[in-house]
C-alpha cells in the first residue's frame, strides 16, 4: 500500500492513484475529461499574502492544452507595488503538483497554484514564491541538508453571542463543545483544506474567547506537519482561503488578525522548522538524542536576524500590539526549552525510550516508531500578516547564516534561557537580552542594516526589499505607538487592518 495515496483526501490523488507531488500535465487533463471538469482556476498570491484567481472556462481540449503548457499573462504591477506599469506583463503558470478540486466552487472546478514568469521566461526574481525556492535552494548548496518547515495557523471566529454555556473568558484552549461553539466549523475547515493536498497534524480551540459588543470571539487553531518549505508556504495561503470562504459560506466573520483588543489573546503564525538529510532523516537531534549542533547553529541564526525578520513577519502596525510581555507573545531575541515566553522555543520532544502507549494500554504491543523525526524548533514572533513565503524565505536565510558563522555555537549559547523572563526576579535576564522591534519603523530599519544577508546570494531581490522597507515606513508610527494606550484609537486600527494578510 502507498502510504501517499492510502486515505488521500484529494480527490484527485485518489482518481489517478498517484501521488500529488508526481502530478503531470497529462495527469490533470486526464482527470479534468474524464471527471467532467468544466473550468480551470490559477490561484497566486500576490504583495498582500492573499491569493487571487483566474477563471478558465474549458472550451476544448487544445484550449486546456494551451492553458496548462503555456500559462497566461496577468499585470504585475497590480499584484506588486514594486513593479512598475511600464513593465508590469508576467506570466503564470500552474504547478500541477497543487492541483486539486475546488470545494467553493459553483460548477466542477479544478484550481492549481501558479508561479510568476517575467519577459525572458525567467523565474520573477521579485516573487514571494520564487524568492522561498532560492532561500531552499541557497540553504542546500551550502549545508548538504534540507529546510522543512510547518505552520500554526491561529485566528477568530466572529458570530452573534450565545447566552447558552459561555465560556470562561481567555480559558479556551482545547475546550469541547458546547462552551466551544466552533468546533465543528473548525473540522469541516480542516477537511477542505485536506482535501487541497495539506498535510494537517490536529485541530483545537486556542485559549481567547471573549463577548464583545455583542459579538462572540472564539479563537482556534490549525496545525500543520513538516513538510518541504515551499509546499508548508503553499499549504499555509490555501488554509486561509479555505477558512475564510468557508465562513462567508456559512455567514460566519474570521480574522487572522493579530490583535483585537487589549488584555485578549492575540492570534500569531509560529513556524516550526525541521532540518533533514537526503535520506528524510532529522537532524535536530543528537546520538544521544539531545538538541544536536545543526538545531543549535538553527537557533543561533534566527537570534541573529530576530529584529529583522519582524520586517517580514509583523507587517502592519497591529502586530506590534501582540509582541508585549506576559501575553504568550515574545519581546525578547532569547531561546529556551518548552518555555513559550522566548522567541524560539524547543518543543517537548518525544526523547525518553519508555513506550507510555504499552504501558497505558496492557495488551496492546510495542511498536517502534522513529520519535526523532518529531523534534523540530519553533519561532513564536510572526502574525498573519506576514506572506507566509517571504517570512519563511527569510527563516532558511537565517538557518543558512549559522552555518556560516563561525560563533554560532557561542551565540546560541549566549542567548538561551531556561525561566521565565518576564517574572520579576528575572530582571538580570531581561537586561542581556536584545529587543524585539516595538513597531514598523524599527522593523524596517532592522531590515535596512541587515539586507545584504537576505539579499546575498540572490536569494531576496532587491526591489522586492525596497518596496517592504517602504511599505513599513509608510505607516504612522506616532499614531501606532499611541493606539497602545488609547483603547479607541486602538479599535480603530484594529478595524482597518482587520482582514490583513
Amino acid at each position: 500500500m502507498d502510504k501517499t495515496i492510502a486515505l488521500n483526501p484529494n480527490r484527485i490523488v485518489r482518481a489517478l492513484e498517484k501521488a500529488q507531488k508526481d502530478f503531470t500535465r497529462d495527469d490533470i487533463i486526464q482527470y479534468i475529461v474524464d471527471n467532467e471538469i468544466e473550468m480551470v482556476n490559477f490561484m497566486y498570491p500576490a504583495a498582500d499574502g492573499r491569493l487571487k484567481t483566474l477563471n478558465f472556462y474549458v472550451n476544448n481540449l487544445d484550449y486546456l492544452e494551451t492553458i496548462l503548457t503555456l500559462g497566461e499573462r496577468v499585470d504585475g504591477s497590480s499584484l506588486f507595488p514594486y513593479i512598475s506599469a511600464g513593465s508590469s506583463d508576467l506570466y503564470v503558470l500552474p504547478r500541477f503538483n497543487t492541483a486539486f478540486v475546488d470545494p467553493f466552487a459553483s460548477v466542477p472546478t479544478v484550481a492549481m497554484l501558479c508561479s510568476f514568469f517575467d519577459k525572458d521566461g525567467s523565474p520573477l526574481a521579485s516573487s514571494p514564491e520564487y524568492t522561498l525556492r532560492r532561500a531552499c535552494e541557497e540553504f542546500t548548496a551550502t549545508t548538504d541538508l534540507y529546510f522543512q518547515a510547518m505552520g500554526e495557523l491561529e485566528y477568530y471566529v466572529i458570530s452573534d453571542a450565545e447566552a447558552d454555556f459561555p465560556a470562561t473568558d481567555q480559558r479556551g484552549y482545547h475546550e469541547s463543545a458546547p462552551f466551544a461553539k466552533y468546533n465543528d466549523f473548525r473540522t469541516r475547515c480542516m477537511q477542505a483544506i485536506a482535501a487541497t493536498g495539506a498535510h494537517i497534524k490536529y485541530g483545537h480551540s486556542e485559549v481567547g474567547n471573549f463577548i464583545q459588543d455583542g459579538l462572540n470571539y472564539e479563537q482556534n487553531e490549525i496545525e500543520f506537519l513538516p513538510v518541504d518549505a515551499r509546499a508548508a508556504a503553499d499549504e499555509l495561503v490555501l488554509a486561509k482561503w479555505v477558512i475564510r470562504n468557508m465562513a462567508y459560506h456559512e455567514g460566519l466573520d474570521v480574522t487572522f488578525a493579530p490583535k483585537i483588543t487589549a488584555g485578549k489573546a492575540g492570534s500569531g503564525l509560529h513556524i516550526h522548522m525541521r532540518i533533514v538529510d537526503s535520506a528524510g532523516h532529522n537532524m535536530m537531534l543528537d546520538g544521544r538524542r539531545l538538541l544536536s549542533e545543526t538545531a543549535r547553529r538553527v537557533i543561533a541564526g534566527l537570534m541573529t536576524l530576530a529584529p529583522a525578520i519582524t520586517a517580514f513577519g509583523n507587517t502592519n502596525p497591529t502586530s506590534y500590539f501582540r509582541l508585549v510581555p506576559h501575553q504568550e507573545a515574545p519581546t525578547n531575541v532569547c531561546w529556551g526549552d518548552r518555555n513559550r515566553s522566548v522567541l524560539v522555543r524547543v518543543p517537548l520532544g518525544w526523547t525518553t525510550d519508555k513506550d507510555m502507549s504499552a504501558e497505558l494500554n496492557p495488551g496492546t504491543a510495542s511498536l517502534a516508531l522513529d520519535t526523532t523525526q518529531k523534534q523540530t524548533v519553533e519561532i513564536r514572533s510572526a502574525d498573519c500578516s506576514a506572506d507566509v513565503y517571504t517570512l519563511i524565505a527569510s527563516l532558511a536565510v537565517a538557518a543558512r547564516l549559522g552555518f556560516e558563522m563561525e560563533n554560532a555555537l557561542a551565540i546560541a549559547e549566549k542567548t538561551y534561557v531556561d525561566v521565565n523572563i518576564h517574572r520579576q526576579e528575572n530582571a538580570d535576564v531581561l537586561k542581556r537580552l536584545a529587543q524585539l522591534p516595538v513597531n514598523c519603523g524599527e522593523s524596517a530599519d532592522m531590515l535596512e542594516k541587515n539586507r545584504a544577508v537576505f539579499e546575498a546570494k540572490g536569494v531576496f531581490d532587491k526591489a522586492m526589499i525596497d518596496g517592504i522597507i517602504s511599505n513599513l515606513r509608510s505607516f504612522d508610527q506616532a499614531e501606532a505607538d499611541a493606539a497602545k494606550t488609547d483603547p479607541e484609537l486602538m479599535h480603530r486600527l484594529v478595524k482597518r487592518y482587520f482582514y490583513c494578510g
